[in-house]
């Protein structure tokens, strides 16, 4: 099969298969993942077609939503992959970067490194801050059901892997204790570049929303 038709048959299985996630976590997320990936390997030494397939696969099972389990996503993908008889070292490539793309409150030791994980793990990041970023915090929030805001409740940013699955708190603690990390925790030099915009962005609506909150404006 030729690279260009396994990639649209990714398209159609990742389509297929989250036509009911959270909006955070859909196939448009996917899209914008697999946009910034492409334009990311621009400037990188990379395998082109591993990066197009860890973008589209890296959230087909996001733990998130299978009660934490981590074993669902590579094993889908797998699954998939092998239905099409992909080559075994891409499939292993592939189960690498979705094990380990994930942010997993930033405590994580990373098992696994390759240029393609980091070109799709800036990628990742990226639709994790700025506009989308912030859209994206609070539908998650209010998919669970989780308040805005509560002064009373400070950030925690020394959770433990377990802790951060666990974390319940307000939305705008997940700013503290992920999105406004993520600057400094990119890989390429595009997406240090394409991150410091976003991060301004966010830095910007806080101060507003709390002049707002606080009913100062």
């Amino acid at each position: 099969m030729e690279k260009s038709e396994l990639i649209l048959k990714t398209i159609d299985f990742v389509k297929s298969t989250l036509k009911n996630a959270e909006g955070g976590h859909d196939w448009f997320h996917i899209e914008r993942v697999w946009n910034n990936a492409k334009l990311i390997a621009i400037g990188e030494n990379v395998n082109l077609f591993i990066v197009e397939l860890g973008a589209l696969l890296h959230d087909i099972a996001d733990a998130k939503f299978h009660n934490g389990d981590e074993t669902i996503g590579p094993q889908l993908a797998r699954k998939f992959l092998e239905s099409h008889l992909v080559d075994e070292t891409v499939i292993f490539q592939v189960e690498k970067i979705i094990e380990n793309v994930s942010f997993k409150g930033g405590n994580f030791n990373q098992q696994f490194k390759s240029k393609e994980l980091e070109v799709i793990q800036d990628a990742d990041r990226l639709d994790a801050i700025g506009a989308i970023g912030i859209a994206r915090a609070f539908n998650y929030g209010g998919f669970k059901n989780r308040v805005l805001y509560n002064p009373e409740i400070k950030p925690n940013l020394h959770q433990t892997k377990e802790e951060y699955k666990k974390n319940e708190a307000p939305t705008i603690n997940h700013f503290y204790e992920k999105l406004l990390l993520l600057k400094d925790k990119m890989n390429t030099e595009t997406g240090k570049k394409i991150a410091a915009k976003r991060h301004q962005f966010m830095e910007i609506y806080l101060q507003q929303f709390y002049d707002e909150w606080n009913g100062t404006v």
